[in-house]
């Protein structure tokens, strides 16, 4: 559901400058335990993926990619600096300065308004 979400969004906003950047991780049970390309095929095959998907990552950790541990520790969650589950959510301005973090459990399209409202705000 939320690549197919993500799909959708980026398909209707990427002409007013928003993107999707996802970055496939396997430190949540597992779940994408293919290589780059078959993560890739897989987004691509099943929900039409369009949008970056760049190499697996490791968010949590003393390991974790340096943008990972900037963009937890500029916006926290419930968890502190940690991300819980695969699909967490960053909305990140134009200068990259994160806005908003989502959970897990936060459909894609959930956030639609609050990045309708950036892109309102972001001088073209």
């Amino acid at each position: 559901m939320n690549y197919q979400q993500l799909q959708e969004l980026y398909h209707d906003l990427a002409p007013r400058g928003f993107t999707v950047l996802a970055f496939p991780c396997n430190q949540f049970g597992k779940q994408e335990p293919g290589t780059d390309q078959e993560i890739k095929e897989f987004a691509t095959l099943n929900y039409g993926a369009e949008f970056p998907l760049f190499s697996k990552v490791k968010v949590n950790g003393s390991d974790a990619e340096p943008l990972w541990k900037f963009l937890k520790a500029f916006i926290t969650g419930t968890f502190g600096q940690s991300i819980k589950w695969n699909f967490t959510k960053f909305l990140v301005d134009q200068n990259g300065i994160p806005v908003n973090r989502y959970g897990t459990p936060t459909n894609p399209s959930a956030i639609r308004k609050d990045i309708e409202k950036l892109l309102d705000t972001t001088p073209e």
